[in-house]
């Protein structure tokens, strides 16, 4: 097996006498769709800060591509080819959707959101972002204002800024929250080719809807109580009744995708 993108070894965090993570040892390798589940006050947002590198594990250690990046923070990561998904729309929302994953882009190449008057003038720039647009969709409304979109290319413009950075791996934290149902699968279907057009190596996919996680995931890294109580290839995952009843709250549905 080829060495791992992003690994973290017994990594702990502590808010005081609070422990959020306890020996936390994961490995992403090319290739893998990572699912972290389990329930509310399991870590799993903890995690997250610590991979993408906004909080420093208090034991422990987290590389990504063989660096530590404990701390190393999301525009540093960035530019070493890791993208987290930070919900710009909510955050920006009078930007139009190609400013919005200009931002990305802009990031990628070390340059700030003061640089985002140059979008018109700037050829190379303009070129990724229609490039991006066109993988998830988004070519018809690039130029309405983000908060007009309607919540499903919400979502893409999300997940399409944090692509413009050209990542290595991918995080994406609950991508189809808020979405109608019926609309679920056609987003998770698109953001997963829309990694593979793009060289994605791996993707992190925090995700409650569990029927999600067993279509799309290929592996699944169970948290409860700051500990991982299992990482198992996802069919076998969802075979194991005792585990899924612990960390998804129900029995594994009849024909789940290995």
């Amino acid at each position: 097996m080829s060495p791992p993108l992003l690994e973290t070894y017994r990594v702990g965090r502590r808010y005081g006498d609070f422990v959020a993570l306890r020996d936390v040892t994961l490995r992403v390798h090319p290739g893998e769709t990572v699912a972290i589940v389990g329930p509310n006050g399991a870590g799993k947002t903890t995690l997250v800060n610590v991979l993408t590198g906004l909080l420093r594990p208090s034991e422990g250690w987290v590389r990504f591509l063989g660096s530590d990046i404990a701390g190393a923070g999301p525009v540093r990561l960035a530019q070493l080819g890791m993208a987290r998904a930070f919900q710009l729309v909510q955050v920006f929302p009078e930007l139009t959707a190609a400013e919005t994953i200009a931002v990305g882009a802009l990031a990628q190449a070390g340059r700030g959101r003061r640089m985002l008057a140059s979008l018109g003038a700037d050829r190379a720039l303009r070129a990724r972002v229609e490039e991006v647009a066109a993988v998830f969709g988004l070519g018809p409304v690039l130029h309405r204002p983000a908060r007009e979109l309607s919540q499903g290319q919400k979502k893409l413009l999300d997940v399409a800024s944090a692509f413009a950075l050209r990542p290595t791996v991918i995080l994406l934290d609950e991508p189809t929250s808020g979405v109608a149902t019926a609309d679920k699968h056609g987003i998770m279907a698109t953001l997963t080719e829309a990694a593979r057009r793009a060289g994605v190596q791996a993707l992190l996919l925090v995700e409650h809807d569990i029927d999600l996680v067993e279509t799309y995931a290929t592996r699944v890294v169970g948290l409860r109580g700051g500990e991982v109580l299992a990482d198992l290839p996802v069919r076998a995952f969802f075979a194991d009744e005792e585990v899924t009843a612990a960390l998804v709250g129900r029995r594994p549905a009849r024909g789940a995708q290995g």
